[in-house]
């Protein structure tokens, strides 16, 4: 068979994206919109590189997040926007920020 090249992550810790988002973190370790870009970012990467992803609903709520937060708009306001019952539960299904073991680690894929 073929010997498939192991996949590598590599990111530029002088790209002004990645000292902004270390820059929040530092400040506030339990800031959800850094974590939510964080995210976004790796899943971002993930589909560039012709990935699937696990999860694409949290994707998608984490985009949506992502584009009220930029319009200004509460999250007490998306019951009014049309957002689905199933799609605000899942979005508050959000992992613990602090004191998740398994967030340090990454993932090896094949």
């Amino acid at each position: 068979g073929y010997m498939a090249a192991k996949k590598h992550l590599e990111i530029n810790p002088d790209h002004p994206i990645v000292k902004t988002l270390k820059e929040k973190s530092d400040a506030d370790k339990n800031d959800k919109s850094v974590k939510d870009l964080c995210l976004l970012l790796f899943e971002t990467s993930l589909l560039a590189s012709g990935f699937s992803l696990e999860d694409p609903t949290s994707h998608a709520n984490r985009i949506h997040r992502m584009i009220k937060l930029g319009l200004g708009i509460d999250d007490d306001d998306s019951s009014n926007a049309g957002e689905s019952d199933a799609a605000a539960s899942a979005s508050e299904e959000m992992p613990p920020l602090e004191g998740d073991d398994d967030a340090s680690r990454m993932e090896e894929v094949d």
